[in-house]
């Protein structure tokens, strides 16, 4: 097996992830609104005051992906908020996300890239790999 590439391999997942976790937190701070995600939970059965603490793990979840901090455990602490929306919003959409509503193709697919994330790591140009580079010392 050829590991050469593995690093950026995990860098352009992470990446990816944690775009995707940010964009779907501001979609529902910036275009949703809190008060009417949490509206938007409520009609689904659970509490309101959920939908903070899940804007929260997104865009909080989405910025640590990015930068490529505690990656393993931030992608599997992600996975309940994708479950969530399965369980409560596209499971009942079908299979294909161009269904109505969505179906739960897509939150199952980044179920799967969550659980390759945590297995890969942090890979290239994390704050752990940055921060372990040896300084350069520059002489005269």
């Amino acid at each position: 097996m050829n590991t050469t590439n593995h690093h950026y391999a995990a860098l352009v997942l992470r990446v990816a992830l944690g775009t995707m976790f940010i964009a779907h937190a501001l979609l529902k701070i910036l275009v949703f609104t809190p008060s009417g995600t949490a509206g938007f939970f409520a009609s689904l059965g659970v509490p309101g005051w959920l939908a903070y603490p899940v804007m929260g793990a997104e865009l909080a979840g989405g910025i640590l992906l990015l930068i490529g901090l505690q990656t393993r455990w931030v992608s599997l602490a992600l996975i309940p908020v994708l479950l969530g929306s399965i369980t409560l919003v596209h499971g009942a959409n079908g299979w294909l996300f161009a269904n109505e509503g969505g179906g739960w193709e897509y939150p199952l697919f980044l179920i799967a890239a969550s659980v390759v994330m945590a297995l890969l790591g942090d890979g290239a140009w994390s704050v752990k790999s940055l921060a372990a580079r040896p300084a350069k010392v520059e002489t005269a």
